[in-house]
């Protein structure tokens, strides 16, 4: 197999964890609220977040604007595994961590994308 087709496999198992996400906060909106609501943020923020979800994994799938995208959505694992840093609950610092490998996952993609020759 070769490095094109592992790279978008990569952008599709990516894009998958951002399309549940995006389901999660339209279906569960209140786990998200509640999230929000704790930290001190406006709870309107949830629909940016599908948003940014949903496009977010249109655009890694197609390759659209895919070094902004992928950055942006580092940015946002990195911000929103606040959320997620509770060091009492094995459970919630393991999407903690998950959140920083994405980010990592992501930022490789958008460097991997910079350095891709042009034809």
């Amino acid at each position: 197999m070769g490095a094109d087709a592992l790279v978008l496999m990569g952008r599709f198992c990516i894009a998958a964890l951002f399309v549940t996400g995006a389901a999660q906060k339209i279906y569960a909106p209140e786990i998200v609220r509640q999230m929000l609501a704790t930290h001190h943020w406006v709870e309107f923020l949830i629909w940016p977040a599908v948003a940014l979800n949903l496009f977010g994994a249109i655009f890694l799938v197609t390759g659209f604007f895919l070094v902004p995208t992928a950055l942006i959505l580092a940015y946002y694992c990195m911000v929103t595994s606040i959320f997620h840093f509770l060091p009492d609950d094995p459970w919630q610092m393991s999407i903690f961590v998950k959140n920083w490998a994405i980010a990592g996952g992501l930022l490789i993609l958008a460097a991997a994308e910079l350095r891709a020759p042009r034809g």
